[in-house]
């Protein structure tokens, strides 16, 4: 006999397992045949389908193994699909004419346009070849620093135009560091199979072949972004107009987007779950009181269910338009979720609706589960219905029908301001755990600034850009309340201790601390709360693992074409260049060293360590300057450098020979006190550094070349003999002479080198030269970043592998082309 289905076990177990089986498929290092995921989860809707016509209640385990089986076999089918589409490496580095229509707003840059390209079409010298549907391609505007410029784009790109172009591409390819950002899971979860560049020349220039083919709403976005941008005098101003409109999140200043940081206001600042949830909330307010007005819509539908199916129509509608962000879809499915049972009318408690909603968002897009944004989002809805948020804020509402219109309104606005001040301190306090864990700081003064910029933005800034699409004149007074809100963030942002960095913490650090916020805001006696304290401490304040007395830690950092190493001691930190500039607004510095020192738990760097001037070393120096303005400078610079101004205390390496820090020696052995950089080249005055310590040592040369290791190994013969060598000048053909390799005898060697770069690194003779002498060759593209301690290394390719991530034949022995870009 069939029994009805309702909230019963049943239920949770399928939302719980069809969840963890997608989390258990996301952690394969390699896809299994595809069939395979096909035939589990076309057994487990059959499964699930008999549970629920037969007795689902007393075939729980039954329920969970389908369940399982569902969120495996989908994930993992789904992977199978996108991983399909991923460029053939033999075409990597190859000349494609390609036909094709642009598929999204472009994203203009100050290195020129970043746009995705629906691809027709694609032909070689040969005839047509297959390529991905879709593809990530840059426009350059001529900045590539050592090398030429790739051609202007034209100004008229715009959504929906079909182009003529030819193009290079490679297969998904990004930096891997310690809590570092995965650009290539990014990538995957985007649906893009190719990344490339546009070859703008003369034997095949660029034809624009229709100015209108499809992607209406594309088109009109970029319509807007343009016109807010004609109508808002300010640039930073509309810039975050523009994002909050149509989605443009690189249209935001980067310093804007520092100080947003900073105050815990930029989840405002993206198209997020607040703005699609509070838009379908207005949305289903209006839709009801106008339903209302006419007899005959309320007797054909009841208004609430209207308004309901209404609000979700409009809110996809809002998401569709500001560019259908992974965000956006998470909060349109969960809305959707939620008014697909309440017009079953199922009573479902909140647990069991955020279960199922995170189910069906899990099935749609199993990679949300590895992104951020999907945990802040369903734990902060789980705390404030956990807290009864809403139950609080109706009560406050419950004023004496007897009494005054002015006491009725006071009694309201009171109400009001009471359910802010809650709904925010019990959000702010319950995510502070999480937020902690996954950007590595909190803001100690976000409490008070998402009190001014939440009404601000969601009430007033962006209801006004988006009635500003309908009446211009409105984003001049959007711009207005950007700007003043601008100021007081920036305000706030200057105040002592308004940030409070931390480590990246255990996995038990993490989970007691997730408790513990969750513990101080449930409505509980204030001495229960306080057992929160110690709960939270092992986060807050992480005690970081630091090699022993005598010992170094050395940890290569994959920042692309561009060297950065790390050194750490027992008490001591020591950054040996800053890695390259990516494009005039984005560089290595701000991109990948920041968020790893600050996930390390370093709070301070003791002395940085510049080789020489090329942009590839220095690019990212002034971040880190400006983020550690504490470190000593030690470098080869010339006096009068901008990286110089102000530091009185810089020190040539010529001038720093040696020093020791709790029991590691370091010494500099190139250039000598003769060298000076005119007129020699940067390269031949570039700072070599050895470290030795726990019976090892390290060599780092910088970009020497065959004339500065052959001059090394006749004055410094005895010092030059390493454990580890960083190669010299990314592996370039200039370098690891076969005198020098014999004098240092390295049992590993360290090649920093952007994937498919243009220079070639590393040469072919020169791998020769270190195969020839049975010497480990440790490359960035392949392994990632590369942390070395007491003579063993790993490489967090290795470690953090999974499907997604590019893998096969060593990338960076192959050569090739590719313009670098930033990770």
């Amino acid at each position: 006999m069939r029994e009805e289905a309702g909230s019963g076990p049943a239920a949770w177990v399928v939302s719980l397992g069809i969840v963890l089986g997608a989390a258990l498929q996301l952690q394969e290092r390699a896809l299994w045949a595809g069939v395979g995921y096909a035939l589990a989860a076309l057994a487990a809707v059959a499964l699930l389908a008999v549970l629920a016509w037969w007795r689902p209640r007393r075939h729980v385990p039954a329920a969970l193994l389908a369940a399982l089986a569902l969120g495996w076999g989908g994930a993992g089918w789904q992977a199978q699909q996108r991983l399909a589409e991923r460029l053939a490496p033999a075409l990597e580095g190859v000349d494609l004419d390609v036909v094709g229509v642009v598929a999204a707003m472009p994203r203009v840059q100050p290195s020129g346009i970043r746009f995705r390209f629906a691809i027709e079409s694609a032909h070689d010298t040969h005839g047509p070849v297959p390529v991905p549907r879709e593809v990530l391609l840059g426009w350059y505007t001529g900045w590539r620093e050592g090398g030429p410029a790739q051609g202007r784009p034209p100004v008229e790109l715009k959504a929906g135009q079909r182009w003529q172009l030819r193009v290079r591409l490679r297969q998904p390819h990004g930096n891997l560091n310690p809590h570092g950002f995965d650009y290539e899971l990014w990538l995957f979860e985007q649906g893009i199979g190719a990344t490339g560049y546009v070859r703008d020349t003369g034997a095949a220039p660029p034809r624009l072949l229709d100015a209108a083919v499809g992607h209406p709403v594309e088109r009109w976005r970029q319509a807007v972004r343009d016109a807010i941008h004609a109508q808002v005098d300010d640039e930073r101003a509309a810039g975050v107009l523009a994002a909050l409109v149509t989605g443009d999140q690189a249209a935001i200043d980067r310093d804007d987007w520092e100080v947003f940081r900073i105050t815990g206001v930029a989840h405002l600042m993206a198209i997020s779950g607040l703005h699609v949830t509070m838009f379908a909330w207005l949305a289903a307010a209006v839709l009801r009181r106008l339903w209302r007005c006419s007899a005959r819509l309320m007797l054909a539908l009841p208004a609430p269910v209207a308004a309901r199916w209404g609000g979700l129509a409009l809110a996809a509608a809002y998401a569709v338009f500001a560019g259908w962000g992974v965000p956006a879809q998470r909060t349109v499915l969960m809305l959707g979720a939620v008014t697909l049972l309440a017009q079953a009318g199922r009573q479902w408690p909140w647990p069991a609706v955020l279960c199922a909603t995170a189910a069906v968002v899990t099935l749609c897009d199993p990679w949300a589960l590895l992104q951020p944004g999907f945990w802040l989002s369903f734990v902060a809805v789980a705390l404030l219905m956990a807290t009864d948020a809403d139950q609080v804020v109706a009560a406050t509402w419950r004023v004496d029908a007897g009494a005054s219109l002015w006491r009725r309104l006071r009694g309201q606005a009171w109400a009001s301001v009471r359910g802010m001040l809650r709904t925010q301190l019990v959000a702010t306090v319950g995510l502070a755990p999480l937020t902690m864990a996954f950007f590595h700081q909190v803001s100690l003064v976000g409490l008070l600034a998402n009190l001014v910029a939440i009404p601000l933005v969601t009430l007033a800034i962006t209801p006004l850009g988006l009635l500003g699409v309908l009446a211009p004149p409105l984003w001049t007074l959007g711009a207005a309340c950007v700007e003043g809100l601008g100021a007081l963030l920036q305000a706030m942002a200057g105040w002592p201790a308004a940030l409070w960095l931390t480590a990246a913490g255990p996995g038990w650090a993490v989970a007691a601390a997730v408790a513990g916020g969750v513990l101080v805001v449930l409505p509980l006696p204030w001495r229960v709360r306080l057992l929160a304290l110690p709960l939270l401490l092992p986060l807050a304040w992480p005690a970081p693992p630091r090699p022993p007395a005598g010992s170094f830690e050395l940890l290569a950092v994959d920042v692309g074409q561009g060297t950065a190493v790390l050194v750490r001691t027992a008490r001591h930190t020591l950054l040996y260049d800053a890695g390259p500039q990516y494009s005039p607004d984005s560089d290595a510095g701000q991109r990948v060293l920041l968020p790893l020192l600050r996930a390390l738990g370093e709070r301070r760097i003791d002395r940085l360590v510049l080789s020489h001037r090329d942009v590839d070393h220095v690019g990212g120096a002034r971040a880190v300057l400006q983020a550690y303005p504490e470190a000593q400078v030690t470098s080869s610079l010339e006096a009068g450098h901008p990286l110089l101004q102000g530091r009185a205390d810089a020190v040539h390496c010529a001038a720093s020979p040696s020093w020791t820090w709790d029991g590691v020696h370091f010494e500099m052995l190139h250039p000598g006190p003769d060298e000076h950089s005119p007129p020699l080249k940067p390269n031949q005055v570039s700072c070599v550094l050895k470290v030795s310590g726990g019976g090892h040592a390290a060599l780092l040369t910088g970009d020497i070349e065959r004339r500065e290791e052959a001059r090394l190994v006749v004055e410094q013969a005895g010092r030059l003999r390493a454990d580890l060598l960083l190669v010299p000048h990314h592996g370039s053909k200039t370098s690891s002479s076969a005198g020098f390799l014999d004098a240092v005898a390295p049992r590993v060697a360290v090649i920093q080198a952007g994937y498919r770069n243009r220079f070639g690194h590393p040469a072919a003779p020169v791998l020769a030269r270190y195969a020839e002498r049975g010497i480990e060759v440790v490359a960035s593209p392949a392994c990632g970043a590369y942390r070395w301690f007491e003579g063993d290394g790993v490489c967090e390719r290795d470690l953090r592998r999974r499907y997604w991530h590019h893998g096969g034949v060593n990338p960076a022995l192959q050569g090739g082309s590719q313009p670098v870009e930033a990770p």
